[in-house]
C-alpha cells in the first residue's frame, strides 16, 4: 500500500487532482496495488479556512506519506497579502524546503497527435523530447529579501546565492538522468554576468568529468531561450538554477502544445511531490475546461520515481497517448473536427484506457 497526500489547492486544482486520483485507482485495480489517499488544505484554500497557507497538519501529512500529489496554488484573491502569507512562497516554496526537494524534473515531450496544437511550426517541434532538471531550493527564490528606504523612495534587494554542494548534487542528477536517455547535458547559466553562474559553471565542469560517456556543454540562458524556439530537438537534458528553470520550463511547455500537457516531479528528499507545471488558472476554474493530462502524467511520474512502478507508469502514459490518438481534446489543445471533452470526461477516458492498454 502506498500513502499519498492529496493537496488540491486552489483554482482548477480541485478539478484536475480528482482526475489523477481516478487514473491511479484504475492502475490499482489493474495491477493489484492499493493507494491510500488523504486530502489536506494548502495555499489560498488553507488561508481562507484556517488563516495560514501551509497548516502544520498538512506538512505533517506530507512528511508521513510516500508521495504528495499537488494541484495548484495561489491566485489573484491572495496577491495582496504580506509576503509571509503569499501562497506561492509560504506554501509551495516552504513545502519544497521542508521536504528537501532540491530537484524539479520537467519533461517536455510532444505527443505526435498534438503537433498542430502548438503555435510553432510542425517542422520545428516534431520529435521534441527533452528534460529540464531545475535546482529547486536555492537561488533568488530562497535568498535574503529586504527593502530599505533610500532618498526618493525604496530599494528592494533579492540575494542570489549558490554553494558548491547545491550545484554538485543537481548536476550529478542531470548526468544520471542523461545516461538513461540520449547522454547529452546542456548546463544553462549567465556566467558572463553573474558570479553565482561562474561558480555554477566551474563546479559543473568538475562533476562532468565523472561522466565521460555524457556529452556536456554550456549555454547562456538568453541563448537557450532562443534555441528552445529555434531548434528544440538539439536538447536532451537541460540543467539549470532555480529562476532560469522556472522561466525556461514554461517556455518549453509550448513545444508540447499547451502548459496543460507538462507534468513535473520534485524529488531529492524521502517524499517526492508531483504537480502539473501550470498555475491555478482562476479564469477557467469551475467551468470544466481545465486539462487534467499534466496532472495525470505527473501521477505517472509518481509511479515511476516514488514507487518504482515502471510498467504502471508506462500504462498511464500509453493511455494518454491512445486517448489523444482517438481525437479527444480539452479546449486548450482542441482543433477543428475533434472530440471536445471536459475535465471529468478526459479523466474518465484515460482511466478506462489504463485498464486495457498493452504495456
Amino acid at each position: 500500500m502506498f500513502k499519498i497526500a492529496v493537496l488540491p489547492g486552489d483554482g482548477i486544482g480541485t478539478e484536475i487532482v480528482p482526475e489523477a486520483q481516478k487514473v491511479l485507482k484504475a492502475v490499482a485495480k489493474r495491477f493489484n496495488h492499493e493507494f491510500a489517499f488523504t486530502e489536506a488544505l494548502v495555499g489560498g484554500a488553507a488561508i481562507d479556512e484556517v488563516g495560514v497557507p501551509l497548516p502544520e497538519e498538512t506538512l505533517a501529512l506530507c512528511k508521513n506519506s510516500d508521495a504528495v500529489l499537488l494541484g495548484a496554488i495561489g491566485g489573484p484573491k491572495w496577491d495582496n497579502l504580506p509576503a509571509e502569507l503569499r501562497p506561492e512562497a509560504a506554501a509551495l516554496l516552504a513545502l519544497r524546503k521542508e521536504l528537501g526537494l532540491y530537484a524539479n524534473l520537467r519533461p517536455a515531450y510532444l505527443f505526435p497527435e498534438l503537433i498542430h496544437a502548438s503555435s510553432l511550426k510542425p517542422e520545428v517541434i516534431e520529435g521534441v523530447d527533452l528534460l529540464v532538471v531545475r535546482e529547486l531550493t536555492g537561488g533568488l527564490y530562497f535568498g535574503e529579501k529586504r527593502r530599505e528606504k533610500v532618498p526618493g523612495g525604496e530599494r528592494a534587494i533579492d540575494v542570489l546565492e549558490y554553494s558548491t554542494y547545491e550545484i554538485e548534487r543537481i548536476v550529478h542528477l542531470a548526468c544520471e538522468a542523461a545516461r538513461k536517455r540520449r547522454k547529452k547535458v546542456t548546463s544553462v547559466d549567465k556566467a558572463n554576468v553573474l558570479e553565482s553562474s561562474r561558480l555554477w559553471r566551474e563546479v559543473a565542469n568538475q562533476v562532468a568529468l565523472e561522466y565521460p560517456d555524457v556529452e556536456f556543454s554550456h549555454m547562456y540562458v538568453d541563448n537557450c531561450a532562443m534555441q528552445l524556439i529555434r531548434n528544440p530537438r538539439q536538447f536532451d537534458v537541460i540543467v539549470t538554477e532555480n529562476m532560469f528553470g522556472d522561466i525556461l520550463t514554461d517556455e518549453a511547455s509550448m513545444l508540447t502544445g499547451s502548459l496543460g500537457m507538462l507534468p513535473s516531479a520534485s524529488i531529492g528528499g524521502k517524499v517526492g511531490m508531483y504537480e502539473p507545471s501550470h498555475g491555478s488558472a482562476p479564469d477557467i476554474a469551475g467551468q470544466g475546461k481545465a486539462n487534467p493530462l499534466a496532472t495525470i502524467l505527473s501521477a505517472a511520474m509518481m509511479l515511476r520515481y516514488s514507487f518504482d512502478l515502471e510498467q504502471e507508469a508506462l500504462a498511464v502514459e500509453q493511455a494518454v497517448r491512445e486517448v489523444l490518438a482517438e481525437g479527444y481534446r480539452t479546449p486548450d489543445i482542441a482543433e477543428p473536427n475533434q472530440k471536445l471533452v471536459n475535465t471529468r470526461e478526459m479523466g474518465d477516458l484515460v482511466a478506462r484506457k489504463v485498464e486495457e492498454v498493452e504495456v
